[in-house]
């Protein structure tokens, strides 16, 4: 999954699915920093991070209604504030991690997560009546929908609308989201398989034969279908409903809310669906009447405002709006905030990427790796509070088997070895490269930026700096014929698999894809195909753990980005708000308001 700031969630071991986290030091928990630093705050160390446990549901854990928080009150409106608008609501086009989030409220997929306490979960049938079955060795997958399952104009939810939804998936416009399920169907190159539905032609390989039963079939085995189906991206659409590209402005909810109004990039209103059942609903507590959500606000205008907790304020929080560099002590030692204070590592792996279309010279992009001012970065960012400073492409925190390596000093020389990089440069084809940087633009990405031109230029490296629109971003970068060089992406295990990352981002090469380095490598493709084949879980994330240090070793596509560990605040009666561990965002099932 993208990320505004990409899903990690957990790692596949047998029968039980948990985030293990190899504690490195200034990520190994919440931002805790000692008195001494002059990054640290002076609070007392907060509770250390727990990582989730994700275990697979039963049919009786499918029903509904959601395990309530502690303290639940029904009613009320809660205001959620952030900086950007979602790009996507048809959810054949969500595949980042804010868009995922909001979906919740709106839609529903075949397969979720139920919150059995806080950082545990279940996966269970969410509009299915449990997480599927599976027969001919995992290439077949059987559903069958709850009763009593309804679109907001009160129609019953069909096993034709979920197929139709799959289907859709591969219509020309839907450039976003999930390929996975898509592929399994029919090939790699799935679109040139099937073109959607909107001809006439149905999917084959998906037969209905009743309303309630859906079956999938795939060309290959696939034992971990039932957690791909969680995804938003595979949420479904009515048939009766399905504006094509308009769509997406005007989604039909499945969900416990309808949208009632919307005004882009400022305000979205929420109202109750009087025709969704919690009785049908394992995963979502729905608790406020009423949502209001407003953008526009930069994380500092956010964090003051909760710190205020003043008015309206106090039944405000932010799905993602994580404290600023100039807060975070402020935040972090207050202790009349330590009550409305969430923290979290991030799961996700974070990289800027080189565009190997344009910067093809491997000594140049290992010279810019070792020149990367990693310290200077995580400054400008907060400090070890704010970040930490990893040197692997798959996060620590959430893949087992976890093994360190530093190809290139960040630990040891993390304002970067300018020296080592001039002997490299002097190597390449061009001592004194030009390098296009397309960046988000945002307070703190301009402050990285500058600091990054700055590094780069000592070491003979010309940074060209190109901003980019907040709102577009991934759009922008993922363009194949894009003119940059380099950019910032995140990505995060989609379900709890190592197959869901280094096979993605180095996965297919084409317009909106996650492979945003553009590597096309056949001897590659077919050793992630062959880790991915591995029926021993253990040897499989050994495998991931030696292919990741073997792709930077001899291809070195990206720059292992800083990891951020987030600081959130919420009003004061705002209730059940946490940091969603596979998500790293506030998750809407749990909220309510406070009398």
């Amino acid at each position: 999954m993208r990320v505004r700031k990409r899903s990690a969630v957990a790692v596949l071991a047998i029968g039980v699915l948990a985030v293990t986290s190899a504690c490195a030091e200034g990520n190994s928990g919440a931002p805790a920093a000692s008195s001494g630093s002059s990054n640290g705050a002076s609070a007392a160390p907060s509770a250390a991070y727990k990582p989730a446990v994700i275990t697979l549901g039963t049919a009786e854990d499918s029903k509904g209604p959601a395990i309530p928080p502690e303290g639940v009150v029904k009613g009320g409106t809660v205001t959620m504030i952030d900086r950007d608008d979602f790009s996507h609501l048809d959810p054949a086009q969500v595949y980042v991690n804010t868009e995922g989030n909001f979906f919740r409220l709106i839609g529903r997929t075949l397969t979720g997560y139920k919150r059995v306490a806080k950082g545990e979960f279940k996966l269970v049938g969410d509009l299915a009546t449990d997480t599927g079955t599976q027969s001919d060795g995992g290439k077949t997958w059987k559903f069958t929908l709850k009763d009593g399952v309804k679109w907001q104009d009160g129609s019953p939810i069909t096993s034709a609308d979920v197929k139709w939804s799959m289907e859709r998936t591969f219509a020309p416009f839907v450039t976003q989201g999930p390929t996975y399920i898509q592929q399994w169907l029919t090939d790699v190159d799935y679109k040139k398989a099937y073109a959607g539905p909107y001809d006439g032609k149905e999917l084959d390989a998906i037969e209905t034969p009743d309303d309630k039963t859906i079956i999938y079939k795939f060309k290959t085995p696939h034992a971990d279908a039932s957690y791909a189906f969680a995804m938003a991206g595979y949420g479904i659409v009515p048939k009766a409903k399905d504006t094509k590209e308009q769509y997406d402005k005007e989604p039909f909810s499945s969900g416990p809310y309808i949208i009632k109004s919307h005004v882009v990039d400022k305000t979205m209103d929420l109202e109750r669906n009087p025709h969704w059942d919690p009785a049908t609903d394992p995963i979502r507590g729905a608790y406020p009447d009423k949502w209001h959500l407003e953008f526009g606000f930069e994380a500092l205008q956010v964090t003051d405002r909760l710190m205020a907790d003043s008015g309206a304020d106090q039944t405000a929080f932010t799905f993602y709006g994580s404290t600023p560099p100039e807060r975070l002590q402020q935040v972090l030692g207050d202790a009349n905030l330590a009550n409305r204070r969430m923290n979290s590592p991030s799961p996700y792996g974070n990289y800027y990427y080189f565009n190997l279309d344009r910067v093809k010279d491997i000594k140049i992009r290992q010279a810019i790796n070792y020149a990367w001012p990693s310290k200077q970065i995580q400054q400008v960012l907060g400090g070890p509070a704010a970040a930490a400073l990893p040197t692997t492409i798959l996060n620590e925190n959430t893949t087992v088997g976890y093994e360190s390596y530093d190809l290139f000093g960040k630990k040891t020389k993390p304002d970067g070895d300018v020296e080592k990089a001039k002997e490299l440069l002097a190597q390449s084809s061009n001592p004194t490269p030009t390098i296009v940087y397309a960046y988000n633009q945002t307070p703190v990405q301009e402050q990285v930026t500058v600091a990054i031109k700055s590094a780069l230029a000592k070491a003979g490296i010309n940074v060209v700096a190109k901003p980019l629109d907040r709102k577009t971003y991934y759009d922008s970068i993922g363009k194949l014929k894009n003119e940059f060089d380099m950019y910032w992406g995140g990505w995060g295990a989609d379900w709890p698999s190592g197959s869901t990352v280094l096979p993605i981002i180095f996965g297919p090469v084409a317009d909106g894809a996650p492979n945003y380095s553009h590597l096309k490598d056949p001897a590659l493709t077919a050793e992630m195909d062959k880790i991915t084949a591995e029926t021993d879980i253990d040897a499989a994330n050994t495998a991931w753990m030696a292919l990741d240090k073997k792709i930077q070793e001899t291809i070195t596509p990206l720059v292992v980005a800083e990891n951020r560990i987030a600081t959130m605040l919420h009003g004061s009666k705002v209730g059940g708000a946490e940091i969603d561990p596979q998500m790293w965002i506030v998750q809407p099932d749990t909220i309510f308001v406070k009398p």
